[in-house]
């Protein structure tokens, strides 16, 4: 149940020396045709890393035939020589499958390459480059699960997931721990299907997976350098679904992946759906959700399994979403402890003790809605990112 379930796709992950720990660090995944389509979306931040530049450089080509990981830096704030690096990866990656088994017709602008890990250094290239060789000869049609491990960093589990349809199916890994926020997250993804699809409909099939599902996650406010989400389409089980049946099966892969994130975030003790309903626009209910989600003292709340209505009314109120004060409804767990924005049932009702939390926030103003994710802010968080270097 991962990125190599769709027919066509081979995947690695070895163990080439840039984590201290000699865990697992660089991953390859192959297409093995006979269609190379893609389509990618990259972090909003200003500030890209290397990679990110490459990549997208790749993807205006329309066809990605493999996609080279690694983990253990980040490669980005790193100059001329980082882009340099990228470049020097996906032709060495390039060279290496054109002398394999499968004497791949490639090239570098073919390979689409993606890095996470510290930012600021420069990548050891003496240890990446014998990885790339070694995660070539390690390729499998079951090698999914390795190259999910070899992505990981602050992650504790690897992230597969797959959508299955007659016929057809999408799979995909995904890593990140932190710096989950809107537009992205820390995240590296690549999602894979057997079906049929142009760029343009795989394009637009990705862009609305990712509008409701990574890009409604927060776990710390805090954007990426080298947030990357790829979509590789093979065509190779001669089905070619419709935008709609294909844009709801990469949902699923999104939706899966974008939960298990959220469920993994850096010393996270509650996983938070925020709801918000009653909203005039679904641009409304989306920067309701966002800011309440992003809130400290809501994020402080939760940990303390305090059922604060207090402060998440006042986060609503730093909005520009259409509402009234004396309107707003909220609950938690589905008590609701605020009514026409003023207490209402007991709060003692609201029982916080699980993992999972559900705040419903209604606004009573339209009829859209939209949900954001979001974790606790926690003892743990502050030790996990103070303690050392990420």
């Amino acid at each position: 149940m991962t990125v190599t379930h769709p027919k066509g796709f081979r995947a690695a992950g070895v163990a080439a020396g840039l984590k201290a720990h000699g865990n697992a660090d660089v991953a390859l995944i192959v297409n093995d045709g006979p269609d190379y389509t893609a389509a990618g979306v990259f972090t909003a931040n200003r500030v890209k890393a290397a990679p990110v530049l490459w990549s997208q450089q790749v993807l205006k080509g329309g066809i990605v035939r493999a996609v080279v990981l690694n983990s253990g830096g980040a490669n980005a704030c790193t100059g001329s020589q980082g882009f340099r690096d990228t470049h020097a990866t996906a032709e060495h990656t390039a060279t290496v499958l054109r002398g394999g088994a499968n004497r791949m017709m490639i090239g570098p602008g073919d390979v689409a390459v993606c890095s996470t890990g510290l930012i600021g250094e420069l990548l050891p290239m003496d240890k990446l480059l014998p990885g790339v060789n070694a995660a070539a000869k390690a390729l499998a049609a079951d090698g999914g699960p390795k190259a999910a491990e070899a992505i990981m960093t602050t992650d504790t589990v690897a992230k597969n997931a797959v959508a299955q349809r007659d016929g057809w199916s999408v799979g995909g890994i995904a890593k990140g721990a932190g710096m989950l926020a809107p537009a992205l997250a820390t995240m590296l993804v690549v999602i894979t299907t057997d079906a049929s699809a142009d760029n343009e409909v795989l394009d637009a099939a990705l862009r609305a997976a990712t509008r409701v599902t990574f890009d409604r996650i927060d776990a710390d406010g805090c954007m990426s350098t080298n947030d990357t989400v790829l979509l590789l389409a093979n065509g190779s089980s001669d089905r070619e679904p419709t935008l709609a049946e294909l844009t709801a099966a990469v949902t699923e892969v999104c939706h899966d992946l974008a939960q298990q994130l959220i469920a993994d975030a850096e010393g996270a003790t509650k996983h938070i759906a925020i709801e918000v309903q009653g909203a005039a626009s679904e641009a409304d209910a989306v920067q309701v959700g966002r800011v309440v989600a992003g809130n400290n003292l809501v994020k402080t709340a939760f940990f303390g399994n305090d059922p604060n209505w207090g402060r998440i009314l006042a986060a609503v109120g730093t909005t520009s979403a259409a509402f009234e004060p004396d309107r707003i409804d909220v609950a938690i767990n589905g008590v609701w402890i605020c009514k026409g924005g003023a207490a209402a049932e007991d709060r003692n009702k609201v029982d916080l003790s699980g993992r999972d939390v559900t705040v419903t926030i209604n606004l009573r103003e339209g009829e859209m809605g939209a949900t954001i994710w979001t974790t606790d802010l926690s003892h743990a968080y502050v030790h996990e990112n103070s303690a050392y270097s990420s």
